[in-house]
C-alpha cells in the first residue's frame, strides 16, 4: 500500500482529502501548526518547520525517507514553492511531491481553504489519485476544476 505525507494534516482539508483516500493510501499527517500531544504519540502525525525556512523541503524530504512516504501533498499556500523546486531531489528517492512543477506553479490559479463540496482531483502526472480520471497535461497536485472542466486551479489551506 502506498504511503502519503499530507501536510496541514490538522486542517478540515487534510481530513477530507484523507478520508477519501483511506482505502487505497496509508496516510500521515505532518504540520508547523500547534498538533496536540495525543495526536503526534498516535504515531501518524509529525512536526515539521514552517515552509518559508530555508530547510523546509530537506527536513520534508529527510521524514518522507525515514517514515518510507511514496506521495508528499503539501496543503499550505507557502509550502508549494520550495517543494515545486525539490521536486527532482525527492524524484531521485522516487517520492512524488503533488505540486505543479516549478515553472507552471506561477501560471496556475490558487484558491484557498476551498468549500467542502467541491470535486477535488488529487492528480499524479494527471492520473486522478481519487478517482479514474486521467488529464491531457501531466499535472501534479490538489486541483478543482472549472464549471466547464477545463481549467484547474490548485488548492491549499492559506497562503
Amino acid at each position: 500500500m502506498n504511503k502519503i505525507l499530507i501536510t496541514f494534516g490538522t486542517r478540515p482539508l487534510a481530513m477530507r482529502i484523507a478520508k477519501r483516500l483511506g482505502a487505497d493510501f496509508e496516510i500521515l499527517y505532518a504540520s508547523s501548526e500547534d498538533i496536540p500531544e495525543l495526536l503526534l504519540a498516535s504515531g501518524k502525525y509529525a512536526k515539521i518547520p514552517k515552509g518559508l525556512l530555508p530547510t523546509f523541503a530537506h527536513e520534508i524530504l529527510k521524514l518522507s525517507l525515514d517514515q518510507q512516504v511514496d506521495y508528499v501533498l503539501p496543503l499550505g499556500g507557502f509550502e508549494l514553492e520550495p517543494l515545486a523546486a525539490a521536486k527532482v531531489l525527492f524524484e531521485e528517492y522516487q517520492i512524488s511531491v503533488l505540486v505543479p512543477d516549478k515553472d507552471l506553479l506561477e501560471t496556475i490559479p490558487v484558491m484557498e481553504n476551498p468549500p467542502a463540496d467541491l470535486p477535488y482531483r488529487l492528480l499524479s502526472k494527471g492520473n486522478d489519485l481519487l478517482g479514474s480520471a486521467t488529464f491531457e497535461r501531466s499535472l501534479d497536485g490538489l486541483f478543482v476544476a472549472s464549471d466547464s472542466g477545463q481549467d484547474l486551479a490548485l488548492i491549499c489551506v492559506s497562503k
